[in-house]
């Protein structure tokens, strides 16, 4: 990655502030979630907002967009004390938000998703600035598409192109190159160093910190609500920087010794599915094998053809044929997902909030979702709901899953919680594979790091792990074989330490005798 020109504008004092925040605080019952935070940016500056899930960024920003209100404190904008009632409100200002889950219609086009945000417009208007911006900073977008279509990488485009349309004067961005490729990401840090030069302040949250020493020349770490540390990110090291962020050192996940070749747990042959969706990937003669004790990573680029692989494994779609999907030695490409669980299979899909959970219900009642087939939490038609609560404890308890009270609603917790919740939910039950989609999306270090360590784990006691990530680090860090999805197609399986970034991301765009040739000539 060719480094960018470094951001022209330096942290902002008060008399130079587009914004400031002084003092604000928001409590909910006996929880301050944010405790007097001060905050202050300036035209232009490109500022990292970091800190553990649950450390209180999200319920910052929201103040600063209008989503909720401030217990205590102030808003400063341009020197003036502001009310900002709604979101409305921070638009009127000049403040735009991208943030971490998607709010889109499923059922409406990407075009419809944009011009709601742009009632002023028509959509003709919208259409053709759409396909414009979208073009100019290189993240495309089909306008007709409907959204249910798309992956999560295109769904993430979507809203940052809609932010940008509405040309505001602070961007305050969650995780945007969580589902982003590296091109796409390289863009977009293209993009917002323009902005950066034309005096748009930045507000920038990401778990990716080599991504924020890159692009960010001030930081402010947060920490149980409270402003810990305020510094250059480039004065310090990733690690110095996760240890702030989490008040103690982020090691290394460690490896399981391995035990040499085992049974096979899932063996996929010779499968393919037509696309479900109009603008899908059709799933083109796909073959992979995991065997007990070992973790099977699958790279690619968002959209070509994860989703429909994870849901061809999990039995959301059904296979032509029993054998193309083989479990524990039954073929299973005609079993549902509860037949699949029942012999020894569990599913971790990308989206955690809607797929993975149900929003509103608590984690005992999502603990039922997946145990309900295997634990016997159904008897005679009647859920055993303490029995559920029990397991939800014991899953909160193993997975440090943070919790703001007894059982919350899904969405109550925060992306980086919940994830641990829906992943430790599926080892709890000891399954004999665990096919899991993006673990570590939107996730920060510490939490990425005791998930990671959970699913190399759970292959050193004998399960088979099978993991579909976008993230080349950590599929070198926790895999022991690999293999790169592209246009629906499966490269062959090749040990992790094999591949080289050169040959993947030759794979990834379907340069198949290529990334071969770099293989021969540079060996890993």
């Amino acid at each position: 990655m060719a480094d960018l020109p470094p951001a022209s504008v330096p942290p902002a004092d008060e008399a130079s502030a587009l914004v400031s925040l002084r003092g604000v605080s928001k409590r909910y019952g006996d929880l301050l979630a944010n405790d007097s935070i001060d905050l202050t940016l300036a035209p232009g500056e490109i500022h990292a907002l970091l800190g553990e899930n649950g450390a209180g960024k999200s319920t910052l920003v929201k103040i600063l967009y209008g989503v909720i209100e401030p217990t205590a404190g102030e808003i400063l904008w341009e020197g003036r004390p502001v009310t900002i009632a709604s979101p409305v409100a921070a638009r009127a200002l000049g403040i735009g938000m991208v943030f971490q889950h998607f709010s889109l219609f499923e059922e409406m086009t990407v075009a419809e998703n944009v011009a709601v945000a742009l009632p002023e417009r028509s959509f003709e208007t919208v259409r053709e600035e759409l396909a414009e911006v979208s073009r100019g900073y290189g993240l495309a977008l089909e306008p007709d598409r409907s959204v249910w279509t798309l992956s999560a990488g295109e769904r993430q485009r979507i809203e940052i192109v809609r932010c940008l349309l509405q040309k505001p004067r602070l961007i305050v961005l969650d995780e945007p190159t969580s589902v982003l490729t590296p091109q796409e990401s390289e863009r977009l840090f293209e993009t917002l160093t323009r902005l950066s030069a034309e005096g748009t302040a930045i507000l920038y949250i990401s778990h990716k910190l080599e991504e924020v020493r890159r692009l960010c020349r001030s930081a402010t770490i947060l920490r149980g609500g409270k402003v810990v540390a305020t510094l250059d990110p480039r004065a310090k090291s990733a690690r110095e920087i996760a240890a702030m962020m989490v008040g103690s050192e982020v090691g290394a996940v460690r490896a399981h010794l391995s035990k040499g070749l085992s049974d096979e747990v899932l063996r996929v042959e010779s499968l393919s599915l037509p696309p479900e969706a109009l603008h899908g990937k059709h799933l083109r003669d796909v073959a992979l094998s995991v065997r007990a004790g070992e973790v099977v990573g699958i790279a690619g680029v968002a959209g070509n053809g994860q989703s429909e692989l994870f849901a061809a494994l999990s039995g959301e779609r059904l296979s032509p044929n029993a054998g193309d999907v083989v479990i524990a030695g039954t073929g299973a490409g005609r079993l549902g997902i509860d037949a699949r669980r029942r012999i020894g299979a569990a599913f971790v899909p990308e989206e955690r909030l809607g797929h993975a959970a149900a929003p509103g219900h608590g984690l005992s009642d999502n603990t039922v979702l997946s145990h309900h087939a295997t634990s016997g939490l159904v008897r005679a038609g009647f859920v055993a709901f303490s029995e559920a609560a029990k397991i939800a404890r014991s899953v909160v308890g193993h997975f440090d899953v943070r919790t703001p009270s007894d059982d919350p609603a899904a969405r109550k917790l925060s992306g980086g919680n919940l994830q641990k919740f829906v992943v430790g939910r599926e080892i709890l039950r000891g399954p004999k594979l665990l096919v899991v989609d993006q673990p570590t999306w939107g996730v920060d270090a510490g939490a990425a790091r005791l998930i990671r360590q959970a699913l190399v784990d759970l292959a050193a006691k004998g399960a088979a792990v099978l993991v579909i990530s976008q993230d080349l680090d950590e599929l070198f860090e926790i895999a022991d074989r690999m293999a790169v999805i592209s246009e629906g197609a499966l490269s062959p399986l090749r040990p992790a330490a094999e591949w080289t970034r050169e040959a993947i991301g030759l794979e990834m765009i379907g340069a198949h005798a290529e990334a071969d040739a770099v293989l021969a000539r540079e060996p890993a």
